[in-house]
């Protein structure tokens, strides 16, 4: 039951006394299995904690088999924006995601269910996180920048990702739930992947729900584009397949509210995350077809420029 682990990490996380290695301990204390690695960083706006949380499979590369790696990243810039805002805020649901899904995964696996291939989850933790203007509504700010997240969220032994984030300060997906996006790699926006799509329907009960996205928001941060969010910040840094789990709402909700998360709605994004790493590590859940994107670049060349600043890091 993916929802009990929901409530379980909301608790723990909303606290501004909470650290990464309060997570560690949970988590440990579920399972022996895997190994959970905390790293303390310090940035220009404070500090947070980095967890990555490595789960072997029984065909894995940690064993020295070939099965696919998924990666599972909870992108957010905070959990909490304290002292401004008293509570777990709405960009929290990335953490909590990733977590909850990570707790999930261990108690599947000791209760006899192995997976195939290795799973790798990482997140970070910050309850004090500063805030930042943006259109339609503000931005959860970061104690460090999107470049070192990156460093210590999105490693080479993933194969493929999932990249879930708070993605309700739009007016662009005006849906109650989860959505998914497009698979992004090496600057091509491709197709939606079909496996993903009829796991979608299959874990949430309902039609596929899709969030549209742009080029603008496949390049990275700070090159002055606008940006749905960071949800699709981990392409840039990676040559796999990326793709995005959109935690959405009806309305514009700002990523520094309070009272704002549907613990139901990320219940639903664990089962879906949970489904995914089965099938991927099994071979059974494509993020794109190799072949055809191998005859894209053929056709039109490759569009890594866009994983770059452009011409602004050229002049540099």
């Amino acid at each position: 039951m993916s929802l009990k682990y929901v409530m379980e990490v909301y608790e723990m996380l909303d606290s501004i006394h909470v650290s990464g290695e309060d997570v560690k301990k949970y988590l440990s204390n579920l399972s022996n299995i895997g190994n959970i690695d905390v790293q303390t960083v310090e940035g220009e706006k404070g500090t947070t904690d980095f967890i990555k949380i490595t789960i072997p499979g029984n065909s894995g590369k940690l064993q020295g088999g070939n099965a696919p790696t998924l990666g599972v990243i909870g992108r957010l810039g905070g959990i909490g924006a304290r002292p401004e805002m008293k509570g777990f805020v709405s960009d929290g649901d990335g953490a909590l995601s990733c977590i909850a899904s990570a707790a999930k995964l261990l108690a599947m696996i000791g209760n006899g269910d192995s997976l195939r291939g290795d799973v790798i989850l990482t997140t970070h933790i910050c309850p004090t996180a500063p805030t930042l203007p943006h259109d339609p509504v503000p931005f959860m700010n970061s104690p460090v920048d999107i470049l070192t997240m990156n460093q210590h969220e999105v490693t080479e032994d993933m194969d493929a990702i999932l990249s879930i984030d708070t993605t309700k300060g739009n007016n662009i997906t005006n849906h109650k739930g989860f959505a998914i996006t497009p698979t992004v790699k090496e600057g091509y926006i491709l197709k939606l992947s079909d496996d993903l799509l009829h796991i979608y329907s299959q874990s949430a009960g309902i039609p596929p729900v899709t969030m549209p996205i742009t080029m603008q928001d496949i390049t990275p941060y700070g090159n002055g584009l606008h940006h749905i969010n960071s949800i699709l910040q981990p392409s840039v840094a990676t040559e796999k397949p990326v793709v995005g789990v959109a935690i959405t709402t009806e309305t514009a909700v700002a990523g520094c509210s309070t009272g704002a998360t549907h613990l139901v709605d990320v219940e639903q994004v664990v089962r879906f995350v949970i489904e995914v790493t089965k099938l991927f590590g099994e071979n059974k859940c494509s993020f794109f077809d190799k072949k055809e994107f191998t005859h894209l670049e053929s056709l039109y060349g490759k569009m890594t420029q866009l994983q770059t600043r452009g011409n602004e890091e050229v002049a540099k």
